[in-house]
């Protein structure tokens, strides 16, 4: 064990998990700050992390947990539930006053001046990626199913809708067929909207040829939050929804078990290609 320290802010899902296990590895100390009704202690104790569960506006005990446990770097990874903000929220006397200075309510304004406040207490945000860079593949097709000549027409058509909305802070994905939007990811998450398309879809009386699912960082994408990631629950989702092409931006996705999902992928038929 090093005396080298790694603060996480951990929301759901295995991202976070997979961080705290690589960083423990490497002998790194892991102080875990988890966001109530997402992050679960019980994922992080293998590793041997120091836990605690915090709610979200909470950022003055959150703080004040990472500085006794000497963090000076701190990384945000995991999904939050976009509706915390609206059922969860008990921000502490810092979180109020920081809640009230906020100009907007954009994920990546607010997210932004978070860091802000973190490096007035001396600590400093480092990638969500980190520990992960072998989960995001360069350009090229990951599975057996290649593009069609058709879908490969439409997949620049999603590329451009997915970061319109991207450059808007709307999301990250949107699911198009040959110039027409069926869906675009909102507060429900990547595969919640992918299962919404596919009821639109089946609800259709006239069903297109072929479909794309495609998901992008953002313009000038800040790697210390908000990255794409795609999970065996995103395979499960096409599956669902019967979409058969699912396109993401090359070398900044992070796409967890990668192994696993091209596996899944290629048992339904499915393409992934990263663009």
């Amino acid at each position: 064990m090093t005396n080298e320290k790694l603060g996480i802010i951990a929301g759901e899902g295995k991202m976070p998990v997979y961080i705290a296990r690589q960083a423990a590895q490497k002998g790194v100390q892991v102080v875990v700050a988890g966001l109530k009704g997402n992050a679960r202690e019980e994922d992080f104790r293998a590793v041997g992390a120091v836990y605690k569960d915090f709610r979200l506006g909470q950022m003055g005990a959150g703080l004040k947990f990472f500085k006794q446990h000497g963090v000076t770097r701190v990384l945000m990874a995991g999904r939050v539930q976009h509706t915390s903000i609206f059922s969860n929220l008990m921000p502490d006397l810092r979180g109020a006053k920081f809640l009230a200075s906020l100009k907007s309510m954009q994920t990546k304004h607010i997210l932004s001046r978070v860091i802000e406040e973190f490096k007035k207490e001396n600590m400093d945000f480092v990638s969500s990626a980190l520990y992960l860079e072998h989960f995001m593949p360069p350009a090229g097709t990951l599975t057996r199913r290649l593009p069609t000549p058709e879908e490969q027409k439409i997949i620049p058509y999603g590329f451009k809708i997915a970061k319109a909305i991207a450059q808007l802070d709307i999301g990250l994905t949107c699911v198009v067929s040959q110039n027409a939007v069926i869906a675009v990811e909102g507060m429900e998450g990547t595969d919640a909207c992918i299962r919404r398309a596919g009821e639109l879809y089946q609800k259709s009386a006239e069903k297109a040829n072929c479909i794309a699912v495609v998901k992008v960082a953002r313009p000038n994408q800040d790697d210390r939050f908000d990255l794409p990631v795609v999970g065996k629950g995103t395979i499960q989702a096409m599956k669902d929804a019967g979409f058969k092409l699912l396109a993401f931006e090359a070398q900044k996705t992070l796409v967890l078990d990668l192994e696993e999902v091209v596996e899944m992928a290629d048992k339904n038929g499915i393409c992934l290609t990263a663009v």
